[in-house]
């Protein structure tokens, strides 16, 4: 009789891409009317990467795949699938950005097709794919990407959007192999609170308001929110405690406890609170990362500081480390890893 268990999946391969162009914190500050020491000590941004309009979501997207598939020694016809769980403000509207990718990487035996839960969508992305290669024998090498260039839609003059002035650009890939025994995915936890689906959202310019010429075409409108009193009172109600808790249920449900947690990479935000949510998951910020020279990338984050995390030697064989992160919607997740 055939063996029911399910294979394991190991990451493989891993790959990066930032455009060249930066913006500083001072210039954020210059630009936003806020003081420097707020933007680069308090919200955390020493500088983040600003996109060309050689930098399509597609082009980043495909240039770290490339990247991850010569880390992990594979080519590109290796690929079974290609899953781009990015942004949605991409070359094109009402558009699939990973058929385009599976063109431009050469993975011509790859089906491609995309995910979206905005910044929270790396960990969920993790559990699906991880989810369907277990399953399907015929997902041996799977292709996880992500590209974002929102900083684009930010006005700096809004003070509502404060918070998104973390907003930087670039692309992360992973490679997801089904078999392999090191560097294990492990499970995967989500929380969403729908009472904060409208606060964040793509407005339209204001009639008789010039439109804004944008890298990858003329801007119909920025990023704004709506009802902002509601929007900082829930997050600050219930924001740390889902963190913990998908944080602990993604730990518990791999069968570990939390106690047994060496790394966290987390999404970028505010200072203060990124300590104190390591803090409450009785880590210090020797067992993390701080993406303080790249900002928000939305679901790049976690793939980043993974890589980071690694080359700063904050990661060592068998060490359990969870990726997580929070997207308007608003949804927060995170997945367990146990490298080596």
């Amino acid at each position: 009789m055939a063996s029911t268990a399910l294979p394991p999946v190991g990451i493989a391969g891993l790959g990066l891409y930032f455009p060249e162009r930066v913006l500083t914190g001072q210039e954020i500050a210059a630009r936003s009317g806020l003081p420097e020491f707020v933007v680069v000590e308090k919200m955390g941004i020493r500088k983040v990467h600003v996109a060309g309009p050689e930098d399509t979501i597609t082009a980043m997207a495909a240039r770290a795949a490339e990247r991850a598939l010569a880390d992990a020694g594979l080519s590109a016809a290796d690929l079974d699938l290609v899953l781009y769980h990015g942004s949605e403000y991409k070359d094109h509207i009402v558009w699939s950005a990973a058929s385009k990718i599976q063109n431009l990487i050469g993975a011509t035996h790859a089906y491609a097709f995309e995910m979206y839960a905005l910044c929270a969508g790396a960990p969920i992305a993790f559990q699906a794919a991880r989810n369907m290669m277990r399953l399907d024998r015929r997902l041996e090498n799977v292709l996880l990407v992500s590209a974002s260039r929102e900083n684009d839609l930010i006005d700096f003059s809004n003070m509502r959007t404060r918070f998104m002035f973390n907003f930087g650009a670039g692309a992360g890939a992973l490679i997801f192999r089904r078999g392999q025994l090191h560097n294990l995915v492990l499970e995967s936890a989500a929380r969403t609170d729908g009472s904060l689906a409208d606060t964040v959202v793509m407005t339209p310019a204001a009639e008789g308001v010039a439109l804004l010429p944008g890298e990858m075409g003329t801007l119909h409108g920025r990023l704004d929110v709506h009802n902002a009193e509601y929007m900082a009172e829930r997050l600050g109600e219930v924001s740390l405690s889902r963190f913990v808790e998908v944080i602990r249920e993604a730990v518990e449900e791999s069968g570990y406890r939390l106690e047994d947690l060496r790394f966290l990479g987390i999404t970028h935000m505010k200072r203060s609170f990124y300590l104190e949510i390591l803090s409450a998951v009785g880590l210090t910020p020797e067992q993390s990362v701080y993406l303080e020279d790249y900002g928000h990338i939305q679901s790049v984050d976690q793939t980043l500081a993974l890589s980071l995390g690694l080359r700063q030697g904050k990661i060592k064989p068998g060490d359990l480390i969870v990726l997580a992160g929070a997207g308007t919607g608003y949804t927060w997740s995170a997945s367990a890893i146990r490298w080596g």
